[in-house]
């Protein structure tokens, strides 16, 4: 497995396309004991042409297939922490790849000790992956820029659990302003087009204005952004890095009764995830991790509410654009 990389830049790897897609699909919204209802904690971002699959809870790789989704089409995973609900489903999902002929670089980010237990996996069964698999460690303690993408950015966001945990800020990258071709002479050259797209005048010899972008483009979509936090007690300092983003995912396993339960295995409830996202000023709230000990997650849903109205469960085979 290669050495980690302090920075993964893929800047070169990609055109940008006008408007990407950027969706989120949710494969498993329960916690630690499977459940017949709810599967382990796993996610899928569409990015663009990318597939961005967050944590891998036992049986992820069927909960692809239920869904439709072709798992070769995989080229970032992030793992939160080392919870066998969070990423038992890596090592099979890994070698099904290479069952299926992959040779694709894939590119996995994690907590230290992700590598040492995948390496001892593939060593016992003596697999031989026949793709790089480039694993970076991400710190448990400090944001930190982790990956800057053709469409985005990735920073980590240090969360308290019980053991080290981290959840992952997806930013995607301004859009160029939107060329508005009609208003210009059909002559134009191709080379004025692109500085126009880029923002910038067109000067003539003696450096008048020829062409003002301003009155040539008009500002492209604002960028949106994704924040996953995974399983955390309450933390009121993740506020500031939050602030404003277009959808964020806060675990809350318990309902405000098991408050301090919740506060003693280092979890949230769904009132303190609501709090997070009123004070952040978020645009919608997702909840999930419940509890195996609910069989109705209504209450969640009323709890959270009443501090966040714009909260919704985080319900499984659902694909939301954001």
């Amino acid at each position: 497995m290669p050495k980690p990389n302090a920075l993964i830049n893929q800047e070169t790897d990609h055109a940008r396309p006008a408007n990407p897609v950027f969706s989120l699909t949710i494969l498993g919204a329960g916690s630690a004991t499977p459940t017949l209802r709810l599967h382990q904690t796993a996610q899928l971002l569409t990015i663009g042409s990318d597939y961005v699959l967050i944590d891998c809870g036992e049986g992820t790789q069927l909960r692809l297939i239920e869904q439709r989704i072709r798992p070769g089409r995989l080229r970032y995973i992030f793992i939160s922490h080392l919870h066998g609900d969070h990423y038992f489903g890596l090592a099979p999902l890994l070698s099904s790849l290479n069952m299926s002929g992959r040779t694709e670089d894939l590119y996995l980010f994690g907590p230290r000790g992700l590598d040492e237990v995948l390496t001892t996996i593939f060593r016992v069964s003596d697999s031989r992956l026949n793709f790089r698999l480039h694993f970076q460690v991400v710190e448990p303690t400090t944001s930190a820029l982790i990956l800057d993408h053709p469409l985005m950015t990735v920073e980590s966001i240090p969360l308290q659990h019980r053991i080290d945990c981290t959840g992952y800020l997806f930013r995607e990258k301004p859009h160029k302003p939107h060329l508005l071709r009609e208003k210009l002479p059909a002559d134009v050259p191709v080379t004025y087009l692109k500085q126009l797209k880029e923002g910038k005048d067109i000067l003539g010899a003696e450096g008048e204005v020829i062409y003002a972008a301003a009155d040539y483009t008009e500002p492209g979509p604002l960028p949106r952004s994704y924040a996953f936090c995974s399983d955390t007690r309450y933390v009121a300092e993740l506020v500031p890095q939050l602030q404003g983003v277009n959808l964020l995912y806060h675990e809350a396993t318990f309902l405000d009764d098991n408050a301090q339960r919740a506060a003693e295995v280092y979890h949230s409830t769904a009132k303190q995830a609501a709090t997070i996202a009123a004070k952040a000023g978020v645009g919608k709230l997702f909840i999930g991790h419940f509890s195996s000990r609910y069989k109705q997650f209504d209450l969640f849903l009323d709890e959270a509410r009443t501090i966040f109205p714009e909260t919704y469960l985080a319900d499984e085979g659902e694909t939301t654009h954001i």
